[in-house]
């Protein structure tokens, strides 16, 4: 459908769509490509998965494309605030589902008959998951919303109700969030780090709302806590979906060690390349062999080729370090367009930016579907960048 209004759109314009980031990014793209290509061809393995890179990122940038295209539609104009505003409805109401699939067997029951996302693993290992929203994946995309929240709750005048809701959002992804994937915590702590920022910025209008935003969220935290504390000592589910969301905190106060069962078994997963052809082209596969080639013969360890999950590791074991190197690029690309789009406001997406690399200390996952959500508004606008705003009457950092 986007590709369709895309279509469309282009041919009632003189001037092309196709500017020359969305050119650079492309041909970026499809740098990665070839590079996945040459590695599975070099290794003769069947593993696809970063050698269609550039199909992959145009159909994410064709859905956000009719997204945006849609909600330029309702609202009459796109800005950041409202992509910003669904992208947390969505994320809260990933929360909710995941914990009514955890709670009401009949509910889970229905989901996994038509929803296939490894369900099995995650019920046997006992995590949480939404719709499509599940593990690391969920968790760097919730810390990406966290880090939105923060900004836009700092940078906009907003009035108590609009403060409420976002930090009622806030505190459900955090909670609900970890429990799901404990990745959400790489947003808590950049959040905080952002908020600092905006109350030591020079500017009193950033002071005060960063301010205010602090008392609301503070306030919300002295009824939430007493009611997760309640929830904690009487349900069953909750107590565990709490100690594994928090196991970090609960083992620092009960152990004196801040540590979990995940960053225990991460620090096995750091496995090196031991040849030179695999640091430079890599080994041309990403998923674990048993999954993509009945032909391999090698040592299979884990769920992972060479039984690492880190995201680093597994690109340069997929495509080398020239392929690790064009997939950043793409990244760093997609982040510094969107900040042309929205010049008064870059340093959110540098956060996002930082989100997305440290989290590959941890996982191979990316963040460019956010990243297009944002960068489709490019392609939607006819030459009116006055649209292209924080919200109605502001602008910021």
């Amino acid at each position: 459908m986007g590709l369709a209004v895309l279509l469309v759109n282009m041919s009632k314009r003189r001037n092309s769509l196709f500017d020359k980031d969305v050119l650079v990014l492309s041909v970026i793209a499809a740098f990665v490509s070839i590079i996945g290509w040459a590695s599975i061809t070099i290794n003769n393995t069947p593993d696809t998965a970063y050698a269609t890179y550039l199909v992959s990122m145009w159909v994410w940038i064709a859905a956000a494309y009719f997204v945006c295209f849609v909600m330029k539609q309702v609202h009459g104009r796109i800005s950041l605030q409202i992509v910003v505003n669904y992208l947390v409805a969505i994320c809260v109401a990933q929360c909710f589902f995941a914990l009514l699939f955890d709670m009401n067997p009949s509910a889970k029951l229905f989901i996994d008959t038509y929803v296939e996302q490894g369900q099995t693993f995650m019920t046997e290992v006992k995590r949480l998951y939404g719709i499509g929203a599940a593990l690391d994946v969920a968790g760097i995309r919730f810390s990406a919303v966290l880090l939105l929240i923060t900004y836009v709750s700092c940078s906009i005048k907003c009035t108590f109700g609009e403060y409420f809701v976002y930090v009622s959002a806030f505190i459900i992804i955090t909670v609900v969030g970890n429990m799901i994937a404990r990745t959400t915590m790489v947003g808590e702590g950049l959040s905080a780090l952002l908020l600092v920022i905006m109350l030591f910025y020079n500017h009193h209008e950033y002071m005060d709302r960063a301010m205010s935003f602090l008392k609301v969220f503070f306030l919300v935290l002295v009824f939430a806590i007493p009611v997760l504390a309640l929830l904690y000592n009487t349900n069953q589910q909750v107590h565990h979906n709490l100690r594994f969301a928090f196991e970090a905190f609960f083992n620092f106060f009960e152990y004196g060690e801040f540590a979990t069962a995940s960053t225990d078994k991460l620090q096995t997963m750091y496995v090196f390349p031991d040849n030179l052809k695999t640091w430079i082209i890599g080994d041309g596969y990403f998923s674990s062999p048993r999954d993509v080639d009945p032909y391999f013969i090698g040592k299979i360890v884990g769920g992972y080729y060479m039984g690492t999950d880190v995201g680093y590791l597994r690109f340069i074991f997929y495509f080398g370090i020239i392929g690790l190197i064009a997939f950043s690029a793409v990244i760093i690309k997609a982040g510094t367009m969107i900040m042309k789009i929205y010049p008064d406001n870059k340093i959110v997406f540098v956060f996002l930016m930082l989100v997305n690399f440290i989290c590959w200390f941890k996982v191979a996952t990316d963040l460019f579907l956010i990243f297009a959500l944002f960068g489709a508004q490019k392609l939607l606008q006819e030459d009116d960048t006055a649209e292209l705003v924080l919200n109605d009457n502001e602008t910021s950092i």
